[in-house]
């Protein structure tokens, strides 16, 4: 598949690339890096986002480029990453174009013209690097920072369920090729606003458990009392996670419209993506999301319980 992708590629001249909306490092740094490749490749290519480059990601290469916008612009083909949908990136006029979908998710539909999903490795960022040998496109330190922080990040800075020689070996050829590991980390890891970390006080304030089940929530009210933008929950889920004895933990982040998104999180034990693939969403074994309706108490009670099923089920094996 990755021969039929370059091969459409090579014929066409204008591309657009994208990912879903509220975009996390794999999709931001896959699409940053696979725009450059394209340039590279003679290519004319805009890189198009619905809500933009989140703050942490602003320091990476390429990143003032990205136009943020509401609708597609003129192309002959968009490439979407990280998306199982037209829907997810947001962008209006996608159901018109030629399109070209990358991903890795197991959860990954072929709702595009050219599908290519391969859920054996740990990021978006690994067939983009494909793509970029493939097509002899050298990986310079620009493009290898956009990768290397989008594998760093997607893996759970390399913790994730699923990380292995591969991704290490994918990880060292970046980092030979220009990567910094500490300063891509660096921005990461150390550049939260104030904003976040009062969010993160919040929302740690709301802690609940029951057995190996934590979860957290923060309310549309708090994020506008601290001021904290969308993209400070990115995140937050991972400080229930670290606590010694839970095996999956859950964040409930309220929506203007009263919905709220679910961001979920496992160790391994429990495969998160079966319970957000049950609620219309999807995403990794150990890192997923959905939305539900409100009110609070529901949202928390249908998702809990969900999860009481999966992990039953997995005892009963």
């Amino acid at each position: 598949m990755l021969e039929r992708v370059l091969q459409e590629i090579r014929g066409r001249r204008r591309f657009v690339v994208t990912s879903h909306a509220r975009p996390d490092g794999d999709g931001i740094g896959s699409a940053l890096a696979c725009g450059q490749i394209l340039r590279v490749m003679g290519k004319e290519a805009e890189v198009v986002m619905h809500d933009g480059v989140p703050r942490i990601y602003q320091n990476l290469p390429f990143a003032d480029r990205v136009v943020q916008a509401d609708v597609v612009p003129e192309n002959d083909a968009v490439i979407l990453l990280e998306c199982d949908s037209v829907q997810r990136t947001q962008l209006a006029g996608l159901e018109n174009c030629f399109l070209i979908n990358i991903d890795h998710h197991a959860s990954g539909r072929n709702f595009a013209n050219i599908n290519w999903i391969d859920s054996a490795v740990m990021a978006t960022a690994e067939l983009v690097f494909r793509l970029a040998r493939l097509a002899c496109v050298p990986v310079d330190r620009d493009i290898a920072t956009c990768l290397y922080t989008a594998l760093m990040t997607d893996t759970g800075s390399f913790m994730f369920v699923g990380t292995n020689e591969h991704t290490f070996t994918v990880a060292r050829e970046l980092v030979l090729a220009g990567a910094d590991p500490a300063l891509c980390a660096r921005h990461i890891y150390f550049g939260h606003s104030t904003a976040k970390m009062r969010l993160l006080g919040a929302a740690l304030s709301n802690l609940h458990r029951e057995g190996p089940l934590a979860w957290i929530w923060v309310t549309q009210e708090q994020m506008t009392r601290l001021g904290a933008r969308e993209e400070d929950c990115e995140g937050l889920v991972n400080y229930a996670l670290s606590i010694d004895d839970v095996q999956v933990a859950i964040f409930f982040r309220e929506l203007p419209d009263q919905r709220f998104r679910v961001s979920l999180r496992s160790k391994g034990e429990v495969n998160v993506s079966t319970v957000a693939e049950s609620f219309g969403g999807g995403g990794h074994k150990c890192a997923s999301g959905c939305s539900i309706d409100g009110p609070l108490a529901m949202a928390v009670s249908r998702i809990v319980e969900r999860l009481r099923a999966e992990s039953e089920s997995l005892k009963a094996d």
